[in-house]
């Protein structure tokens, strides 16, 4: 078997004229309708919903390839990174957090500047911050075969052999090269912004440049070409539609590594997009629920009372897993039991809080339609 890289052709992709320009129109007027609807708040506003789409990307990214981040710590640092105030600032320790949430602000305040090795190299330097093991800010080097492989050692399974390292420098040199020149008003540009995000990432996945951080750094190029397609950046994050089918997003991906015809791949990124669109409005929803509860409750609640609904609310709109006890309410604020069932019946009497169960195994979840 052959990969794409191998192929005589390579890197000229083949796909069918037109194959996702319907997706493209309904792409268009989905990211329209969402910028429409973040220019139109305050900046306060503006600020949160950022953080909360950030995070979204910044977590699932990471989730693809197996790194499970808190999401307090991601939230801090996106926070930090963007200049918004903390009235009291988290300190964070993880530098993966740390790491993820530079590249999430730097990708997006640096849409519109054309790539370059040395910023692929600072993308990949934030990404493997305090990692000793990893040689960052280089293309990798060496003579063993940079695969993707599966299954018990003795036993792999390759699902995926990248070109080799020698090949990397000039691989890379022109693949920065056909990014910048498939860009909009430029003379080969790719105008589909979804066509061009997909091949973008095709493409860098299959040169592999680094040694770790492929992937991560792939899917920022995808949203870096979106960004770019639609001349601002856009509210997206592709990473948390992909994490919820990973399996498919490899598959589909092994597929198309091995021919230069890319028609599957096209169909399958247009979904991810589309659905990621969609993922982005509940997000959008969810963002100006949470604040509007705010405004209308925030003067009614003690101290506790906001530092747990904070809490619970910064896991976003899946919720707060397992709900609010008085068990986690005690922890997480240091009251006594009375003082915790105290606050907790406040809460529900208020609306705020919906138990669901009872007796000694009720919990409570937030009513952000309160």
């Amino acid at each position: 078997m052959s990969y794409n890289w191998q192929q005589e052709g390579w890197p000229e992709f083949e796909f069918t004229p037109g194959i996702i320009e319907d997706v493209q129109l309904k792409f268009l007027l989905k990211s329209g309708k969402s910028s429409g609807r973040y220019s139109g708040i305050t900046e306060e506003k503006k600020d949160q919903l950022l953080v909360d789409i950030l995070l979204s990307e910044a977590i699932k990214t990471s989730e693809i390839e197996g790194e499970f981040l808190s999401r307090v710590d991601v939230m801090s640092s996106l926070k930090k990174n963007l200049g918004i105030h903390e009235e009291q600032p988290r300190l964070v320790k993880d530098h993966r957090a740390k790491g993820i949430a530079k590249l999430m602000v730097a990708v997006r305040q640096s849409w519109k500047a054309p790539l370059s090795e040395t910023m692929l190299f600072s993308w990949h330097e934030m990404l493997m911050e305090g990692n000793r093991y990893i040689k960052a800010g280089e293309w990798r080097k060496g003579t063993e075969p940079m695969q993707v492989v599966s299954g018990a050692l003795g036993k792999e399974i390759v699902h995926f052999e990248a070109p080799p390292s020698e090949r990397v420098k000039n691989e890379m040199d022109r693949f920065i090269s056909w990014f910048n020149s498939t860009a909009p008003e430029v003379e080969k540009a790719i105008l589909n912004p979804i066509l061009r995000s997909a091949l973008v990432h095709l493409y860098f996945e299959s040169i592999h440049p680094f040694e770790d951080g492929n992937g991560r750094i792939g899917r920022a190029l995808a949203e870096k070409a979106l960004h770019q397609g639609v001349d601002q950046p856009i509210l997206i994050s592709l990473s948390q539609v992909i994490e919820a089918q990973r399996q498919l997003y490899y598959d589909q991906l092994k597929q198309a590594q091995q021919s230069l015809q890319v028609d599957s791949w096209l169909l399958y990124f247009a979904d991810v997009v589309m659905k990621a669109q969609e993922k982005v409005e509940e997000l959008i929803e969810f963002s100006l629920q949470k604040t509007k509860l705010f405004d209308s409750f925030s003067k009614e609640l003690n101290e506790r009372e906001l530092k747990a609904l904070n809490r619970m609310l910064d896991e976003g709109p899946d919720g707060f897993e397992g709900g609010m006890n008085a068990k986690k309410y005690m922890s997480l604020t240091e009251a006594s039991k009375a003082t915790a069932t105290r606050d907790l019946q406040h809460l529900r009497d208020l609306g705020i809080f919906v138990a669901e169960g009872g007796g000694r195994s009720v919990r409570y979840q937030v009513n952000l339609q309160s």
